[in-house]
């Protein structure tokens, strides 16, 4: 996908009033969006599982919640950290039997981490190689779409999960 097609992408990511300003950083900006909506959604489908149901797991060979949960944490650290070259602070070892104040404190941190490492992630520098999955490289455009995706990926895994246990995910919560 080239810097062109990555910029249209970006401008159908943003709300329609966002179209008629001139922005600088479209796809940062639709990214650091992402991150709102998946911040807000995903930290309410971690606290919304019950503590005793971060054991289950739809089928035998699918992740538990917890493990879900972590993986989600530990994705967001590793992920921004890469996109915007801050360090991700250290964090004590996580595992998916961990409990699940644990876990969703492991994933606020995370996505507060996000939200301070990325404030000032612009698009001067989406061609730049960065190193993902075992040392291979993106463009950090490409990084930035993997992201959103894992966001996207993630929370509907959450969303099934909840769901399966007779409980609705946040995005589908009635209008208070």
């Amino acid at each position: 996908m080239n810097r062109n097609s990555l910029l249209v992408l970006a401008l159908l990511l943003l709300p329609p009033a966002a179209h008629s300003q001139a922005a600088s950083s479209p796809v940062a900006d639709a990214l650091r969006q992402s991150l709102a909506r998946a911040t807000k959604n995903m930290t309410a489908a971690a606290e919304a599982m019950p503590a005793e149901k971060y054991t289950y797991r739809p089928t035998a060979p699918q992740m538990t919640y917890g493990h879900l949960v972590m993986h989600i944490a530990e994705s967001n650290f590793r992920f921004c950290s890469v996109l915007s070259g801050v360090a991700a602070p250290e964090q004590a070892k996580l595992a998916e039997t961990d409990g699940k104040d644990k876990l969703v404190a492991a994933v606020r941190a995370s996505f507060d981490f996000c939200g301070s490492s990325l404030a000032k992630l612009d698009d001067s520098h989406l061609t730049d190689q960065v190193e993902l999955f075992g040392g291979h490289s993106f463009s950090r455009a490409a990084a930035i779409l993997v992201l959103a995706g894992s966001w996207s990926d993630h929370y509907s895994a959450q969303s099934i999960y909840l769901r399966l246990n007779n409980l609705l995910p946040p995005s589908a919560q009635p209008a208070k």
